[in-house]
């Protein structure tokens, strides 16, 4: 089973995010075969950590909840809150198989937060080319669309966001983000 999970930044929390890096990390290594995506988000600046990006695919819903809540950054309290959800890979692949690599170009996270019932952007868009991973996100039991995560690479948040049809969303986020992992 896939799932999405975006730690949101506690205000305030780069030091002791600065501190536990390696702890973050050393976690990490111990998924890095269930990894699908990973990285972190940034604010405008560019610069200051927001949040991190983690698609998994772990054998059920107590292993992703396992995996959200004991990542040392949460059990330390960098985190605000955590988006937890099962997630379907569209694009059968992961960030590492992206033809354009980890750099060149912007790269986003995009969030749909579906409208109930409405289900929307359940098909890849015929232009993938600038595609990192595209799948619904869903509710606990995998039945319910409640929304669509995107990575992807994008001229500018704009373009990013245009990648979901905007309008059948109750909210659309984009972020900055970047490959992760150990640099």
């Amino acid at each position: 089973m896939e799932f999405f999970c975006y730690h949101r930044d506690r205000p305030g929390s780069l030091p002791l995010r600065e501190e536990l890096l390696e702890a973050h990390w050393s976690y990490m290594d111990g998924y890095a075969k269930e990894l699908i995506a990973r990285g972190p988000t940034f604010a405008a600046d560019g610069e200051t950590p927001t949040g991190s990006v983690h698609i998994v695919d772990l054998p059920d819903p107590a292993a992703a909840r396992a995996f959200a809540f004991d990542e040392p950054n949460y059990q330390a309290g960098a985190y605000r809150d955590v988006l937890l959800r099962r997630w379907r890979n569209l694009l059968g692949r992961t960030m590492w198989d992206f033809p354009g690599g980890r750099t060149d170009g912007n790269r986003y996270l995009v969030l749909g937060l579906g409208v109930a019932g409405q289900a929307a952007d359940l098909a890849v868009p015929p232009d993938r080319d600038e595609l990192i991973a595209y799948g619904p996100l869903l509710s606990d039991d995998g039945a319910t669309w409640v929304g669509t995560a995107v990575l992807l690479r994008a001229p500018d948040p704009e373009a990013a966001r245009a990648v979901l049809t905007v309008d059948r969303y109750a909210d659309v986020e984009v972020h900055d983000w970047e490959f992760g992992g150990r640099r």
